[in-house]
């Protein structure tokens, strides 16, 4: 435990405490208090089709921003002090994002009633997906300033942002699901993340000189060249994932019950939220370590010091977390969710193994092996697929965690395959091996 405090006081704790503790505790809170909600006024059927809708709307807002959000997060860092870098990747960036939300909002308004019947089945909520497409280009605005304000390292208005935003979108969830139930929970989804763009003007409203460096005359291609692999690898895992879930929740739905793919939903739910801490630790320090590294030596060291600090104590949560679910069910959820229980054990194994996994795997992104990421995640999203699919047949709902924990394994494997040489290799006498 001493050796886990003195990596997060000394590699993480000082660049989280800014920006990320407190806004993803907020964010926590929120999704507890929001989860109870769902559970009281809607139940397991609602808590299923806000899943769904959930899902849909990731994948939109990836693609209304093409992907874009790290790469320009970056990309801003390094050409801050370059006015002409600047005024180029701003302009390239605001045109494509403007004109991509705006055609997949015409899209989405326009193919409203199909895209209802692919994520609410027999259910009508037409209108909730035309109200997403209204507001989709909105999201994409204010994603588009928080990466400004990300690579200009504004970390505490993001902060006070961030905050403010899940406040207000906690308030206005809240209070829709009490007057309108289900109705009132999904038009909460779609609507919340745009309301931070009210928030972010008035955040950023004293930088309006940076306006005048977007013009569409300084579209260059070269911006576009240097963001293409990033859009990739962030369209790749935001789309694709998503729609697995979506997939599966069906396949439950249709073979099981609408129910039973509540109860899945909500076991993912918990998931979501202690993974939000260690994601944001590895995104943090884990990216940009591995991008400084010259030699296999180096990487061996940092991945087998995560796994000897971190890991152990993520380990520990874990298992509190398991031994304690039955108390997590009663405070997150209602009795008619008791059922959940016994998905908890290869929901937390499969996470433990995807955070092996991503701590090797966050190398393809340190060192631009774009290909390599790709081909790797699309194997993880077919396995989750047909394995899912196969052990929801044999084993019912435990069986979708199943498919889950299945696939993390593998996944794992896999990298430890590719990165097995840097890892268990024989290194030269100086250590200091291309890795």
């Amino acid at each position: 435990m001493k050796k886990f405090f003195h990596y997060i006081n000394n590699e993480v704790l000082v660049k989280a405490a800014n920006l990320n503790t407190a806004n993803i505790s907020v964010k926590i809170i929120a999704g507890i208090l929001i989860s109870k909600f769902i559970a009281v006024f809607i139940g397991p059927e609602g808590m299923a089709l806000i899943g769904n809708l959930r899902n849909i709307l990731s994948t939109l807002q990836s693609m209304a921003i093409a992907g874009l959000y790290n790469g320009v997060v970056k990309l801003i860092g390094k050409c801050k002090n370059n006015l002409v870098a600047l005024t180029n990747t701003l302009s390239t960036v605001f045109y494509l994002g403007f004109f991509s939300s705006i055609i997949l909002a015409f899209i989405c308004y326009y193919n409203a009633e199909y895209i209802n019947g692919l994520i609410f089945l027999n259910n009508n909520y037409t209108y909730v997906i035309e109200t997403m497409a209204i507001v989709l280009p909105f999201y994409a605005l204010n994603m588009f300033a928080f990466s400004i304000m990300n690579g200009f390292s504004k970390y505490r208005i993001l902060l006070v942002i961030n905050i403010t935003g899940q406040i207000l979108g906690l308030l206005v969830t809240l209070l829709l699901i009490k007057q309108e139930n289900i109705d009132g929970a999904l038009v909460a989804v779609v609507i919340t993340p745009a309301l931070n763009l009210l928030i972010t003007i008035v955040g950023i409203a004293f930088r309006k000189n940076l306006m005048a460096h977007i013009r569409i005359t300084q579209i260059t291609i070269s911006v576009l060249r240097k963001l293409s692999p990033y859009m990739v690898m962030a369209l790749v895992s935001s789309i694709a994932l998503p729609i697995i879930y979506i997939i599966i929740r069906n396949y439950l739905i249709t073979e099981i019950g609408i129910k039973e793919a509540g109860y899945w939903t909500a076991v993912t739910r918990v998931s979501d939220y202690y993974l939000m801490f260690i994601n944001s630790l590895m995104a943090l320090y884990i990216l940009p370590r591995f991008a400084e590294l010259k030699s296999r030596k180096e990487f061996r060291k940092e991945v087998f010091s995560f796994y000897k600090t971190v890991l152990p104590v993520f380990a520990l949560i874990l298992g509190i977390i398991y031994l304690s679910r039955s108390l997590l069910v009663n405070l997150l959820f209602t009795e008619e969710f008791r059922s959940i229980e016994d998905l908890f054990g290869y929901q937390i194994l499969g996470d433990f193994m995807r955070v092996m996994s991503m701590v090797i795997a966050y190398k393809f992104l340190a060192k631009k092996m774009f290909t390599h990421f790709i081909i790797i995640e699309v194997f993880l999203f077919v396995i989750m697929y047909f394995s899912s699919i196969y052990l929801i047949d044999v084993f019912g709902l435990k069986g979708a965690v199943m498919g889950h924990c299945l696939s993390y394994f593998m996944h794992f494997g896999i990298v430890l395959l590719i990165f097995g040489s840097s890892l268990f290799g024989v290194l030269n006498e100086e250590g200091l091996d291309e890795y």
